[in-house]
C-alpha cells in the first residue's frame, strides 16, 4: 500500500524543515511513504526548502486560494499519484509525525475509511478556556449534523483511504475540516478517531488572528455547512419558531377585539402578520433547500464518477511539479520526475476507453 502525506503550505520556509524532519519514511502496513506539499501561492522560498528537504511531489497553485481549495487540490493529486492512503497534516509542525502510524492503523486493519486525530484540546496549554469551550460546542454541533462521534472536528490531522478520498468534495472557501466530517457522516464512509499528540506552538495561527475571529469564522462555517446538509431541519425549525411567535400578537389582538377594543390594537395584528409572512418564507426556504440538497447529492455522485474516470484514463494532476530526488536534489528525471501513468497503476487509457 502506498501512503502519501500531504501538507498545505503558505509561506512556510521557516517551519517546514522542522515539520518534514518529524515525518516518517516508513509506516507499518505501508510499502511506500511519500511526501507532497500544496503551495498555496507562497511568496517565499517554501518550494525550494521543500525540495531541499526531500519532498517527493509539489502542487503549486498560481495564487492564494485558501486552505480548503489547497486541501482539495492535494487530495486530487494524491489520488492521481496512486495513493492508497492519504494523511493530511499542517506545515507549522502542530502535530506529532510519529502518530501517523496511529492514524493509518484503523484503515490498514479495515475498520475505518477516515480517521481523525483527537488533539484532546483540554490538555493544550496554548488554548484559552473560552477557545476550549467554543471548540467543544462547535464539535458537538458538527457531530449532530454528521451523526458521527468525532470529538475534535477541527483537527486537520487525519487520514483517508482511497474510497473516502474519492468521495470528498469541499465547497467551503475557508475550511475543509468541518465539511469533510459532515460529508463522511452522510456518505458510506466509516469514521473513527484516535488520540494524537501535539508539539509546542511554533507560530501564531494564520487562520484565526484572534479569539473573536475564531468564533466568527467557525460559527459562520458551521451554520453554512449545517444548512447545506440539513436545510429542512434548519429552515423548518425557523418557520415553526416564527409561526409560534406570530400567535402571540394574534392572540392579544383577538382578546382586545372580543373586549371591543380591537381598533386600538391594530399594531398587534400587523406585527403578527409580519411574523406569519416570515414563517411562510422560512417554510418555503426549507422546501427549496431540501430540493437543492438532493441536487447537491446528485452532483457529488457525478463528481465522484468523473474522478474515477480520470484515474482510469491516467489524467495527470493539475499544477503538478516533481519534488526532490532520493538524494535531496531537485528531480529532473527518474521516479519522481512525473506522476505515474495509468499503465503504472495497473490500468490503461486504452483499456478504460474500451470498457
Amino acid at each position: 500500500m502506498k501512503l502519501i502525506i500531504q501538507i498545505p503550505c503558505l509561506n512556510e520556509e521557516v517551519t517546514l524543515p522542522e515539520t518534514l524532519a518529524d515525518l516518517p519514511r516508513e509506516v507499518d502496513g505501508m510499502t511506500e511513504v511519500e511526501w507532497l506539499i500544496i503551495d498555496d501561492g507562497s511568496t517565499d522560498a517554501t518550494i525550494e526548502v521543500a525540495r531541499a528537504n526531500g519532498v517527493d511531489h509539489i502542487v503549486r497553485l498560481t495564487n492564494n486560494r485558501g486552505l480548503a481549495a489547497g486541501f482539495q487540490a492535494g487530495l486530487d493529486a494524491c489520488l492521481k499519484l496512486g495513493a492508497d492512503v492519504i494523511v493530511n497534516t499542517d506545515a507549522d509542525n502542530q502535530y506529532c509525525g510519529a502518530d501517523i502510524a496511529k492514524l493509518v492503523e484503523p484503515i490498514v486493519d479495515g475498520r475505518a475509511d477516515m480517521v481523525v486525530g483527537d488533539r484532546q484540546t483540554d490538555t493544550i496549554a496554548e488554548f484559552s478556556p473560552i477557545k476550549k469551550r467554543l471548540q467543544k460546542l462547535g464539535s458537538w454541533v458538527v457531530r449532530q449534523a454528521s451523526e458521527t462521534d468525532v470529538p475534535d472536528t477541527t483537527s486537520g490531522f487525519r487520514a483517508y483511504n482511497r474510497e473516502a478520498a474519492l468521495q470528498m468534495a469541499v465547497v467551503s472557501r475557508f475550511t475543509y475540516t468541518l465539511e469533510t466530517i459532515i460529508q463522511a457522516g452522510k456518505l458510506l464512509v466509516a469514521v473513527e478517531d484516535v488520540p494524537v499528540r501535539t508539539n509546542p506552538k511554533t507560530r501564531e495561527s494564520r487562520l484565526f488572528p484572534s479569539t473573536w475571529s475564531y468564533v466568527r469564522r467557525n460559527g459562520i462555517s458551521i451554520f453554512r455547512i449545517y444548512a447545506q446538509y440539513e436545510p429542512m431541519r434548519v429552515f423548518f425549525t425557523g418557520a415553526v419558531i416564527l409561526g409560534a411567535a406570530a400567535l402571540i400578537p394574534f392572540t392579544l389582538f383577538f382578546i382586545y377585539w372580543v373586549q371591543g377594543d380591537g381598533a386600538g390594537h391594530v399594531q398587534s395584528l400587523i406585527f403578527g402578520a409580519v411574523l406569519f409572512n416570515a414563517a411562510v418564507v422560512m417554510g418555503a426556504l426549507a422546501v427549496i433547500g431540501d430540493l437543492m440538497h438532493a441536487q447537491r447529492i446528485m452532483s457529488q455522485r457525478i463528481f465522484e464518477r468523473v474522478r474515477r474516470l480520470e484515474l482510469e484514463l491516467g489524467v495527470p494532476p493539475s499544477h503538478y511539479e516533481p519534488g526532490a530526488s532520493p538524494t535531496g536534489q531537485p528531480a529532473t528525471s527518474g521516479a519522481h520526475a512525473a506522476p505515474p501513468s495509468a499503465e503504472d497503476r495497473g490500468g490503461g487509457a486504452r483499456e478504460a476507453i474500451e470498457r
